[in-house]
């Protein structure tokens, strides 16, 4: 019966390496974008505050809303609230962007604002989870391992997929980040722009060649456990997380030092603007940039800490949308100049996206609620049409009502332009063939260019 298990396992074992030489073959079709960059808005940014004005608001601020609210997070339910922020027309293609924005907003010829997004939950850790990995629930692979799983990696000498940690950490935890029941080899390499980039990154020996002589005794030692457990996916992918934690001992403090970039580099990221978040996120978005040079395959970006309550604003909605706009605006613009202007925006798929938008009526006096009825994300570069918008919500910002998209939709369109065929991309889990847009997610030609 021990032999007999181990067999089966390895007959197991065989498949799922065929399935991962296929996965990272490839490409199914020529990919418009090589890389993606996920801003991830963490807490919710309200849309009919940002890319998706309603003079409505404005006409019947302070009224009872007229149309049936559903039920929110906390029923603490008020009238209808205006915009704070007075909206402007960008760029020739006069794409409206609040004062939240100027910066974005001045780039707005290479956005497609997609104003009919929708979430799985009005709860911030179930709609994290969805967000990532598609589903509701903890444990599933996040958009990011399947990259990873699907195309492999550019440089051998750094991760495919790494997570530029601002140090707020989101509600769910950062396992939504993860690589779930894919391999390990496919997780997030976490980063820290702030302070140390990477724990541990200096060898500790005591004499020039001992590192060497401990890992070929390590190899030596996982070998031997190989041969007893030839069907253990896991013992594979320790022996190549070791092997790439050695060899990015060199290659990630070279590439995460933005100390040499030039002075306009460093303005046009807001490096040295006075708000110390705006640095801190700026010197994220510069690390992304030379990590995506490097050939990184997936960058994901969290927001900094010290904004107050991230972008969940129940109360104070001036104040704290202000703060983390102010944080944000400036770098986020620099990423995208900066990355055209190096001919790489076309190549590099840029995502911004919070888990969902926010109520047009208040919560209490002078906030807003959740709302994953219908809230706005945008995209910009990687083969995406720029100047454009897709889907609407009502005439309050409530519920999406022409073009409605889910997070299937968005994880199908992100995979397709990076050339994979998000049908075809599976792992065997759990006894069936799993994938990161479950049966659903539908190819959107309107907003490829």
């Amino acid at each position: 019966m021990h032999r007999g298990s181990l067999g089966f396992g390895s007959l197991a074992f065989g498949s799922l390496l065929d399935q991962e030489a296929i996965a990272e073959s490839g490409a199914n079709f020529t990919p418009k974008a090589k890389h993606v960059i996920f801003l991830y808005m963490d807490g919710g940014v309200s849309h009919v505050d940002s890319f998706d004005p309603k003079p409505l608001l404005k006409k019947e601020n302070g009224q009872k809303p007229k149309f049936e609210v559903e039920k929110t997070v906390f029923n603490n339910n008020g009238n209808i609230l205006a915009s704070p922020w007075e909206f402007k027309n960008y760029g020739e293609s006069g794409i409206p962007v609040s004062d939240l924005f100027p910066h974005i907003g001045s780039c707005a010829d290479e956005l497609c604002v997609m104003r009919s997004m929708t979430a799985f939950s009005p709860n911030h850790p179930n709609a994290n989870y969805s967000l990532h990995s598609g589903l509701i629930l903890s444990g599933r692979p996040s958009m990011g391992a399947w990259a990873s799983y699907g195309l492999g990696s550019m440089n051998a000498n750094l991760p495919t997929y790494v997570v530029l940690h601002g140090g707020q950490v989101p509600s769910g935890g950062m396992q939504m980040t993860g690589e779930g029941f894919l391999p390990a080899a496919h997780g997030p390499s976490v980063l820290h722009p702030k302070g140390v980039v990477l724990q541990n990154i200096k060898p500790q020996e005591g004499r020039d060649g001992l590192q060497e002589e401990k890992l070929a005794l390590l190899r030596q030692i996982d070998g031997r456990l190989q041969e007893r457990r030839p069907d253990s996916a896991l013992i594979a992918s320790a022996v190549k997380n070791y092997e790439m934690a050695y060899r990015m001992q060199m290659a990630v403090p070279e590439v995460t030092d933005i100390s040499k970039e030039p002075d306009h580099i460093k303005k046009m990221y807001g490096l040295e603007a006075q708000y110390d978040k705006t640095r801190t996120y700026g010197a994220q978005c510069l690390m992304a940039r030379r990590l995506v040079e490097q050939g990184v395959r997936f960058v994901e970006l969290t927001i900094t800490t010290g904004n107050g309550d991230r972008w969940d604003q129940h109360g104070r909605l001036k104040d704290g949308h202000s703060k983390n706009a102010l944080a944000v605006d400036q770098p986020i613009a620099g990423l995208i100049k900066d990355l055209k202007a190096r001919g790489l925006l076309d190549s590099t798929l840029i995502v911004f996206a919070g888990e969902f938008g926010r109520t047009p009526f208040a919560q209490g006096k002078d906030g807003r609620d959740h709302n994953p009825q219908g809230f706005s994300i945008w995209m910009a570069g990687g083969g995406i049409k720029g100047g454009t918008i897709y889907g609407a919500t009502d005439e309050y910002g409530y519920h999406a009502i022409e073009n409605k998209m889910t997070v299937h939709d968005m994880h199908a369109n992100m995979l397709h332009l990076m050339g994979v065929e998000h049908t075809k991309l599976t792992y065997r889990y759990g006894g069936r063939d799993v994938r990161l847009t479950d049966v659903h997610g539908e190819i959107i030609p309107e907003i490829l260019a």
